[in-house]
């Protein structure tokens, strides 16, 4: 069975445009291969995106009401919405899901709300769809509990709100952390008005998930096709990251801890850069809107070496996955699949060939999503 990717037509998202059954053989994929049906580890996928109805018809009445912001999230949102075979993987947490995840042998998902989530509905909305969120993942987790898993969604622009609902997902929902969509309409947790959204993942132990969504500047990057996972993805990520490590939030918050996909959007390979061109920021009055200067106490790299976690979603690439587990640790890099976005019998069964040894592979594969997502 070869590559599988969601149904899809726009041309800056080619990455998801190929319907369930059709095989693509391009570049560094994956050979054909048949996957482990019993291998020495459990197979949790760590990024596997879904969302609901009435959030999906939030987006995009907001988005046709011509009252929303000019935000390319929004926008990706409604282009999201526009293809039935993406919604239908999207919105399914019972047969259909499973069966794929069988069909894969994926033990357990985490379940993350998909890009670009509650952040970019109406003003004021945003936590009432995130308590409808929470509520809908936390109740596939009860009615499937050796399957999957889940993060909290919340709104960031609503600070006090986002605050109460991730005490209530850590608490009385007993989901495993908490996912963002990166920017919202160009704002970022980095910036001190949101600060207690942090203090309040770190308070409760709750890993937040940075995933990738249409960058501010979105025109820029559709102009060249770039929009999705070729630039905009990563690049928006890139910028939230580096954000929070450079505004000092994991030197005040030394247990807060960060999850980013795609093999770290590419950052670990800037390590030796970074620490080397660190002055050009840390240290710097004015910033974040004429913000004192912040310095601080380790080099960038401890803070990816002690606060950050990676995940290998989309790239299931040998070489740049043991390149992370040198350079990060191999405690430091779990896998994910990125359902049903990026989906490929053949990329399992490539896992399941990687010159590991048997303790990474498990730590790669099981023990490191168990570890930092808190699952029993």
């Amino acid at each position: 069975m070869g590559e599988q990717l969601a149904d899809g037509s726009e041309k800056g998202l080619r990455g998801y445009a190929e319907e369930r059954g059709v095989r693509r053989r391009v570049g560094l994929t994956p050979p054909e291969g048949a996957i482990d049906r019993n291998p020495p580890y459990k197979r949790i996928a760590t990024e596997e995106a879904w969302t609901f109805p009435d959030l999906v018809k939030a987006q995009t009445d907001y988005l046709a009401s011509g009252a929303a912001p000019d935000d390319p999230s929004l926008a990706m949102a409604g282009m999201f919405a526009a293809q039935p075979r993406l919604q239908e993987q999207l919105q399914n947490l019972g047969d259909l899901r499973l069966a794929h995840m069988d069909e894969y042998g994926i033990d357990r998902q985490l379940l993350l709300l998909t890009a670009p989530g509650v952040q970019v509905v109406r003003p004021g909305e945003g936590a009432a769809y995130a308590r409808a969120a929470n509520d809908i993942a936390a109740q596939a987790c009860r009615d499937h509990p050796d399957r999957f898993s889940a993060l909290a969604a919340f709104d960031p622009r609503d600070v006090a709100g986002s605050v109460k609902e991730i005490e209530r997902a850590m608490t009385a929902l007993k989901l495993n952390g908490a996912v963002l969509n990166s920017h919202f309409q160009g704002h970022y947790l980095d910036e001190p008005a949101y600060e207690p959204i942090i203090e309040a993942l770190a308070a409760h132990d709750a890993a937040l998930y940075i995933h990738p969504t249409a960058p501010a500047a979105g025109r820029i990057y559709q102009e060249r096709g770039f929009y999705g996972a070729l630039g905009g993805f990563p690049h928006d990520v890139w910028l939230h990251a580096m954000g929070l490590i450079f505004s000092g939030a994991f030197d005040k918050y030394p247990n807060f801890r960060v999850v980013i996909g795609h093999l770290g959007e590419c950052l670990p390979l800037h390590l030796y850069r970074f620490d080397w061109m660190q002055n050009n920021a840390d240290g710097v009055p004015g910033l974040r809107g004429g913000q004192p200067a912040v310095t601080l106490k380790q080099p960038v790299s401890h803070y990816f070496r002690n606060n950050i976690w990676i995940t290998t979603s989309g790239v299931g690439w040998e070489p740049a996955i043991k390149f992370c587990m040198e350079v990060l640790g191999p405690e430091r890099v779990l896998y994910a699949m990125d359902y049903p976005y990026q989906q490929s019998s053949d990329e399992v069964a490539a896992y399941d060939r990687m010159a590991l040894s048997s303790e990474h592979k498990m730590m790669l594969m099981q023990t490191n999503a168990e570890q930092v997502f808190r699952l029993s």
